[in-house]
């Protein structure tokens, strides 16, 4: 299998997350003007199991080193393939609401309060549970971050004094899907031999089986969670699985588009971690923010009648994150 060997690819792999996990919702944005959330969802999340399994019969079974994925996992046990499946479950819930908050307060609000906050945490969750990493440059990372999401918090107040109105109902939603997004990263690392990957321990995953196990838990909980929320939506009304199967073709590819888009970014942010280690790994991954504040402000406009002064303070968001981000790169050197 594919395997990262030196610190640098690493980082380029977690810029590629970066990219990924903060893209991926302009899927949504795009079919959200015909299809409603709940739907798009549905596709989002076989989108994110078929990069799995392409992933793991690809670069999870070429070459040489490691085990290949179906070898792997036969000998995955019991314990650690519940946690990549737990961390599964918890993921979808947080992400259900992450994009309903979306499409209550758009990419510019959601992003950095939601996964601006499961950075915070995350970071500090994931580097409790594997130490590994410069912790006064990893926590001054996090620090940076953190201001820039209370920048981002007085910018969109301030625009929503002009002619936008304040949802105080898609930050609280925001919030809570950052709190529970903040944990399922850990419960996936957990199932893997992070230092060794070319031979993992017995029972102990490779990235590409952790992360097939762990898109399972997604798709299996969505009869759950998403069924819940098609009955009781958090805006509009009920929608049902007739609904679903009555879309356009090209449609639903749109939905599977953002979820391959979003579980490249996943397969490729757990390979960096065994070299980059978890808390870097996730937290520069979580950088997708930025890259979706960009986004929301510069393509969909979602600061445009937003009164003299925004643009400073989202300026200043910006710069927090990148300096933030650059922190938590050479927390690894």
């Amino acid at each position: 299998m594919f395997i990262i060997h030196d610190y640098p690819l690493a980082i380029v792999f977690c810029i590629i997350t970066m990219l990924c996990w903060g893209s991926w919702a302009n899927t949504q944005k795009l079919a959200e003007k015909t299809w409603r959330f709940e739907l798009f969802y549905w596709d989002y999340v076989i989108g994110i199991l078929l990069f799995s399994l392409v992933s793991a019969f690809t670069l999870g079974s070429i070459g040489e080193q490691g085990r290949s994925f179906m070898d792997d996992l036969k000998q995955a046990d019991s314990a650690n393939v519940g946690s990549a499946f737990l961390g599964g479950i918890i993921f979808n819930a947080a992400n259900i609401l992450f994009g309903a908050a979306i499409a209550i307060a758009g990419m510019s609000v959601a992003f950095p309060v939601g996964i601006g906050l499961a950075l915070v945490l995350g970071v500090l969750v994931n580097y409790f549970g594997a130490e590994k990493g410069n912790p006064v440059l990893l926590f001054a990372g996090v620090a940076l971050v953190a201001i820039a999401i209370i920048i981002n918090a007085v910018a969109y107040k301030k625009a929503s004094s002009g002619n936008q109105k304040v949802s105080s109902k898609g930050i609280l939603v925001s919030l809570l899907a950052g709190l529970l997004m903040s944990f399922f990263y850990r419960f996936i690392a957990s199932a893997m031999d992070l230092e060794n990957f070319e031979h993992p321990a017995a029972g102990k995953m490779t990235p590409y089986t952790a992360v097939f196990v762990f898109s399972v838990g997604i798709f299996v909980s969505n009869f759950l969670f998403n069924t819940i929320l098609m009955k009781k939506p958090l805006q509009g009304g009920p929608t049902n699985y007739a609904a679903y199967f009555k879309g356009k073709f090209s449609t639903h590819l749109v939905g599977i588009l953002g979820g391959l888009i979003w579980g490249m970014g996943n397969s490729f942010n757990l390979i960096a971690a065994g070299k980059a280690g978890p808390a870097i790994s996730y937290g520069l991954g979580q950088g997708a923010t930025l890259v979706a504040a960009l986004w929301g402000v510069f393509i969909w406009k979602e600061f445009k009648n937003a009164p003299v002064g925004t643009n400073r303070l989202i300026a200043a968001m910006f710069l927090f994150f990148i300096a933030g981000l650059g922190c938590l790169i050479y927390a690894g050197t």
